[in-house]
């Protein structure tokens, strides 16, 4: 995967003078079947998230509340993005590296991912994630 597989998607909402509602709808939104929804929340001021790659998981990461900022690199390109809004959320599909970081006080990032949890389709090591893209070509 690149980094030109990376992409904003424009959540749909409804706005009235009682309030926002955002929804996200399996496969017509996020393009994976969601298996998982997890929060980070509380992360103390410079502090780092991530920073590993998944083998085969897709993700969907979205600012609830707040702003942080998702780096990405696919092994030859880099990428950041920073996200500020409910109503954006960024898919990143496999094997790219991210970090999350510059996490505002009270922020909330919700996640959804293709996949349960599974530790073996995480790579730890940034130099074992660029071996497994050289050995892919």
């Amino acid at each position: 995967m690149r980094i030109k597989d990376c992409k904003l998607v424009d959540i749909r909402r409804i706005t009235s003078e009682s309030g926002s509602l955002a929804f996200i709808e399996e496969s017509r939104d996020v393009p994976f079947e969601i298996k998982r929804v997890y929060f980070l929340y509380d992360v103390p001021a410079g502090a780092v998230r991530g920073s590993h790659a998944h083998k085969s998981l897709s993700q969907m990461f979205i600012a609830a509340s707040g702003s942080f900022d998702v780096h990405l690199d696919d092994g030859y390109n880099k990428a950041s993005y920073h996200l500020n809004r409910p109503f954006y959320g960024l898919y990143v599909p496999p094997l790219l590296w991210r970090t999350l970081d510059n996490f505002s006080s009270g922020s909330v990032c919700i996640v959804m991912a293709s996949d349960y949890y599974e530790e073996s389709d995480y790579i730890r090591d940034y130099h074992e994630f660029r071996h497994s893209l050289a050995a892919k070509t």
